[in-house]
């Protein structure tokens, strides 16, 4: 049984070419895209530079907000301060007690030697 050629029959001659020598397709795909990388640098250097304008605008307006409303900090006003709440903030408070546990906590379970003699 006889095997198909490997070859087509109608080949272009173009693709023959590029088969034969394929630094013609090769080499300038290569130089287009880094042509395009070097054109497309100016477009991204504008994007990058709108940003960081941005930025520069939004800080410098915070950093005005900040310092209108900011006052002087002093170490021993505020000690003063936290110190004086603390004491003045909480009130003591009972806690309801278990039903069955004595006034002045849980009842002892055996009795010691030294207990017994001191209720003889």
């Amino acid at each position: 049984m006889p095997t198909f050629q490997s070859n087509p029959i109608n080949s272009s001659p173009l693709r023959s070419t590029l088969k034969r020598y394929p630094g013609l397709f090769g080499v300038p795909f290569v130089l287009i895209i880094v042509g395009a990388s070097f054109g497309l640098q100016s477009f991204t250097q504008t994007r990058y530079d709108l940003h960081d304008q941005k930025v520069k605008q939004v800080s410098g307006e915070q950093a005005l907000g900040l310092d209108r409303n900011k006052r002087k900090f002093d170490i021993r006003e505020e000690y003063y301060k936290l110190s004086a709440a603390g004491e003045q903030d909480w009130e003591p408070k009972r806690i309801a007690r278990p039903k069955g546990v004595p006034e002045w906590g849980v009842p002892p379970t055996e009795t010691s030697p030294s207990v017994k003699d001191t209720k003889s």
